[in-house]
Parts: C-alpha cells; structure tokens; sequence
C-alpha cells in the first residue's frame, strides 16, 4: 500500500507565507464592470443615435427613456446628464450589477439629476413602468430570449410602454460570423479584451459565448462574463417585431470603406446587406 508524501511543516509553512507576501495580480485587482463598460459600451455615440433618429422620424426631441437590461445603467446615466429635461428608468434584474452602477455611476451625478433617474430590479417581461419615449435594449441582451413566442412576448410588452409615437431601439449583428466559434482580440489601455463565442448549435442557433480580459503582468480574467444567446435574423425580429403590434421596423446598417471593407460608424436606414463576414445594426421601431 502507498501513502501520500507530505510537506514536512516548516517547508508548508515557509511556503504559504511566501505565496501570503507575493503581491495580487492585475487580474485580481481589476473590476470587471468597469472594464465591460470601457470595453464594450459606447453610451455617447448610442445615445446621440437616439436622438439624431427619433427627432428625424417624429420632428421632436425625446425626454424619457427604459433602458431594459440596463446593468451598470451607464446609459441611463448619461441620459439624465444630456438635458434638465431628460428622465431615464433603468431595469435589470441582477441586484449585484445594479448597485454597482449605483455606486459607480449614479453617485456621480447631482441631486436633481438622480431624481431624474430610477433604477428597478425587475425581470423585463415583468415590469410596469410609465410610458416613456424611448425604450433601448442594447448589447445583444435580449437575445437572451431563445423562443419566438418569449420574444413575441417582451416587444408586446415594450411596445405597451411606449407613448403614441415612442421608438424601441434593439441592436443586431449579422454575417457568417455569429454562425461560428471565434475569439475577437483588442488591445485597449491597460488590458486586453477578448470576445470569445466558445460553442455554436446549427440546429437552434443557440451561440455560448465569454468576454475574458488579460493583463500586461500576464494575469488573465477568465470569463468575467459569459452569455448563452440565439442568433436572432435582422428578418425574424421585425416579423416578430410587426406582430408584435409595432407598424415599422428599420433596420439601419454598419456602412463599410468601399475601398478597404473597414467597418465604420456610421449607420444607414436600409433593406440590403452584402455578404460581410460581420456587421452591426440596429433596429429602430416605431409602433
């Protein structure tokens, strides 16, 4: 019979205070939420989106605006800081990534400005607010939302919060590569961002998909987000979107360099889309 070696005491112990000195990593250090939100959002470029395309559809300037799945309420944020005039709700259902934002974003603004915005812990196919302009799901959230009639469900239940010529704003991406599994690498400052989509199904279009992050001092944050989402069509949503009771539904698509096929930012209302291996979109829909 054999018996496990052990460290003699003195070796443990001279080895876990030398692990106690060694001092923690950035990873370890880091705060994912204020990473995802330089990483990923653009609220300023978002929000002036908004605004450009709801005064060019209805010949005004929106005030009130739901941000459904808010998380850290960046957006939300930033709305109320636009205009003494502008009034935001943000809902999300995780308690942690709300007081986050609370803590880190809502604090910052000044007293008038906070009661401007309220923050509602509510699951978003539950919540009752009062009608507002604006409604914005952004970051591909809802397509957490894998059944058509769930789906159905939620823009019935946005286009109810709406007043009569409010607009729902849904981003969308297309192209061979949400079909496949990848990893998107960018170097921004301080750390590296890698979009990850780990396992693709071709039968329910269900795509798993993480966000790590990984440090000049070669520390990694693994998965600080992880996300499981059906690729939804640009054509299924706004049928989803008609039934829905919404009587429009335009979708405005990323423009290309013609020249070098470079991305840029820069959206136009259209109904054609050439073969690009990725693009991004959104979809704006007026009941």
């Amino acid at each position: 019979m054999t018996t496990a070696t052990k460290k003699p005491p003195k070796r443990k112990a001279r080895l876990e205070k030398k692990a106690a000195q060694k001092p923690p990593t950035m990873a370890q250090l880091a705060d994912r939420h204020a990473l995802y939100q330089e990483s990923v959002q653009n609220s300023e470029f978002e929000l002036d989106f908004i605004d450009d395309t709801f005064k060019e559809l209805t010949g005004r300037v929106a005030s009130s605006m739901r941000e459904d799945f808010c998380g850290t309420a960046i957006s939300s944020v930033e709305w109320v800081e636009r205009r003494d005039t502008n009034t935001a709700i943000g809902v999300d259902f995780d308690p942690e990534v709300l007081g986050w934002g609370e803590k880190h974003n809502v604090s910052r603004l000044k007293p008038d400005q906070k009661k401007r915005l309220e923050l509602v812990e509510a699951d978003v196919l539950e919540v009752t607010t009062e009608k507002v302009d604006v409604i914005q799901a952004y970051n591909f959230s809802y397509w957490f939302f894998q059944e058509r009639k769930i789906m159905l469900d939620y823009f019935r239940r946005t286009r109810e919060a709406l007043v009569d010529d409010g607009i729902l704003f849904l981003d969308v991406f297309g192209g061979s590569e949400c079909y496949q599994t990848q990893k998107e690498k960018r170097k921004l400052d301080g750390f590296k961002y890698i979009w990850e989509q780990a396992e693709f199904n071709a039968v329910t279009n269900e795509l798993k998909c993480h966000i790590h992050f990984h440090f000049p001092d070669k520390s990694k944050l693994k998965k600080a987000f992880s996300y499981t989402w059906r690729v939804w069509g640009a054509k299924e949503l706004r049928e989803i979107l008609e039934e829905a009771g919404f009587k429009e539904a335009i979708v405005y698509r990323q423009e290309f360099d013609p020249e070098t096929d470079e991305a840029l930012d820069e959206y136009i209302a259209t109904d054609d889309a050439e073969d690009y291996a990725c693009w991004l979109g959104y979809i704006v829909a007026r009941p």
